[in-house]
């Protein structure tokens, strides 16, 4: 997928805790910091169709998760990626965070829900809104399937996405699935925004 030398490079914006945000109502485990390589590897993930460079490096945040395991190694979970409006998923032919998700699935056996999480309305992209905006423009995006709704089980869900930026879009998926009953464990993401 990459050749040795770019992966070196990319491992060089692997945060040295991980963890480090694992804590509050919706804990926070990132692999790596948006910027320079990793944040031009996560760009052509998505727009250059690559999403087996999103396998590869949902591959690393499973490999750095049960490194660092911020809960009882026993602990079963349930992995549901932040989902794509239709639309962008047809555009794009792929989900960035499935394909993360799938990478990271593989390394620590958990369960992959791809369909429990709906995204039923086509959000403006976030980076160009104030926080404000980003509120409002989230509002509403989620829902979670019927079918998922039906079948809940006592498993955590951990939610997984590419990037983390405000953690707007986190919050709001975990709140509608809270909102049904579904413990939301937190979320795991390839690279955060340093604050």
């Amino acid at each position: 997928v990459l050749c040795q030398d770019c992966q070196r490079q990319l491992k060089g914006y692997q945060l040295q805790n991980p963890n480090l945000y694992w804590r509050g109502n919706l804990p926070l485990f990132a692999w790596g910091k948006y910027e320079g390589q990793l944040k031009q590897a996560i760009a052509s993930l998505k727009y250059e169709k690559h999403p087996e460079i999103g396998e590869l490096m949902g591959t690393w945040l499973g490999e750095t998760w049960l490194k660092t395991l911020p809960l009882d190694k026993n602990q079963k979970l349930t992995i549901i990626p932040i989902p794509l409006h239709p639309q962008k998923l047809k555009e794009r032919g792929f989900n960035q965070a499935e394909a993360i998700a799938r990478g990271f699935c593989q390394v620590t056996g958990y369960n992959l829900n791809k369909q429990g999480l709906i995204r039923c309305k086509d959000t403006a992209p976030l980076f160009s809104l104030s926080p404000q905006e980003r509120q409002k423009n989230m509002q509403g995006a989620f829902r979670v399937s019927i079918s998922f709704q039906k079948r809940l089980s006592t498993t955590p869900i951990l939610l997984i996405d590419d990037i983390y930026t405000t953690g707007i879009t986190a919050r709001e998926a975990s709140r509608i699935l809270r909102a049904v009953g579904i413990n939301v464990l937190g979320i795991t993401v390839i690279a955060m925004v340093k604050s």
